[in-house]
């Protein structure tokens, strides 16, 4: 395997080390940067942003009560300047320019940020660079941001109220310094754990997963599969399985046309309540366990009785599961030790395990997946071959002082 552990220790300069070497953050901005409310001074800006070669951008937002999320605030920082700008009364459309443009966008767990970009802009970044994803590629595990302030820079991030309700008018200067806080310093962070991932030969590591968030991030939701993420529908029976698919199929369908979150509409339990014992009567419905008035109100509950009646004429398999079933149970118990020696190996070179590979990874690759994560680009190299040794009787796992290793038997 390449990347030894031995090299691994002479890099010993990760990221606490090099984040002293260079802890002074380059650029500063004041604590509270121009809050920018109208639409001509945001239109004016657009150009000078879409120029830059790296810019950050964080969002504000609230979801609690609408099905998608809705923005508050954007942050942006694009070295020289800083901006927080205010969707409540500016157009975020144009904005677009800037993610369409060359410049790499520098964001941190930005899954529900890249969902915010869709809803307001109607695209993504060409570019991304989460850091918490390029941390993970150098042993940190789905760090806080806070935390990376902390450990690279030793700034200390002024700490916001949760529950602050960012769509009341005015924003007051705390609410206003605790957000610019969120990527004052991000482009330094950005610049440390870039020259970082170069020194440990990781960065094309870290862009390929930023791609695949971005990848992720177009991907829309089908109202079709919406039952399967509700637990207790992959335990019905064939017949039930109609009702619950069409029902959570409508629900969601609902719940984008209203925005509001799919649970207002009607709770999982009333999904799978109507699923397991079909009603054909209003009054029979209003006795479901998990609907009251409120779900059937209107025309609410004969469309729901309609939905109902689509869903016992559907034939509905559950998802297929691995044609190799047998195989995996007589792998069963090398998942199990394979995990635990991917997540010491993970120690020893320094990444997060969730990004060296997961338990669903491992099945994958033993199953023989076409798709299967392990059996591609780096990690094919690091961890799926290693693996398919022990699996073929080629390697052995053996413990050295409390290690658990993977090592290849030798040739007779």
């Amino acid at each position: 395997m390449s990347c030894p552990i031995t090299t691994m220790a002479a890099r010993a300069s990760s990221i606490s080390g090099s984040a002293h070497a260079e802890s002074t953050p380059m650029t500063d901005h004041p604590a509270i940067p121009e809050l920018v409310v109208d639409q001509g001074r945001f239109d004016e800006l657009i150009p000078e942003i879409a120029a830059q070669p790296v810019y950050a951008v964080d969002t504000e937002f609230h979801r609690e009560r609408t099905y998608y999320p809705k923005v508050a605030l954007v942050q942006i920082n694009w070295g020289p300047n800083m901006v927080l700008v205010d969707p409540l009364a500016v157009d975020l459309l144009p904005f677009a320019e800037v993610l369409d443009g060359p410049g790499l966008a520098v964001m941190h767990a930005a899954s529900q940020d890249l969902e915010v970009m869709t809803r307001s802009c109607k695209t993504l970044p060409t570019r991304l660079f989460d850091t918490q994803i390029a941390a993970g590629f150098t042993g940190l595990r789905s760090p806080s941001l806070a935390s990376l302030h902390d450990r690279m820079l030793s700034v200390r991030l002024p700490k916001g109220d949760r529950l602050t309700d960012w769509l009341r008018r005015p924003l007051n200067d705390d609410q206003l310094e605790y957000a610019a806080s969120d990527v004052r310093y991000l482009l330094d962070i950005h610049r440390m754990l870039e020259a970082d991932l170069v020194q440990r030969g990781r960065l094309e590591w870290a862009e390929a997963e930023c791609l695949e968030l971005l990848h992720k991030g177009k991907a829309q939701r089908d109202p079709e599969t919406a039952w399967l993420k509700i637990k207790e529908t992959r335990h019905l029976g064939k017949r039930s399985r109609g009702v619950a698919q069409a029902v959570a199929e409508w629900r969601e369908q609902r719940a984008q046309d209203l925005d509001q979150p799919p649970r207002f509409i009607l709770p999982d339990l009333g999904v799978v309540g109507v699923a397991q014992r079909p009603p054909t009567e209003l009054s029979e419905l209003k006795k479901v366990r998990g609907i009251d008035d409120r779900h059937v109100r209107g025309q609410h509950g004969e469309e729901l009785l309609a939905v109902i009646q689509e869903g016992l004429k559907r034939e509905v398999e559950l998802p297929k599961r691995p044609s190799n079933r047998a195989l995996m149970e007589q792998l069963r118990p090398a998942v199990t030790l394979v995990s635990a020696w991917l997540s010491q190996y993970a120690q020893d070179i320094e990444i997060d395990p969730a990004l060296l590979g997961t338990r669903a990874d491992i099945e994958a690759l033993l199953r023989g997946d076409d798709d299967a994560r392990l059996s591609q680009g780096w990690r094919s190299e690091h961890v799926g071959g290693p693996i398919r040794r022990l699996v073929d009787g080629k390697a052995t796992l053996a413990f050295d002082n409390g290690r658990l290793l993977l090592e290849d038997r030798a040739t007779p």
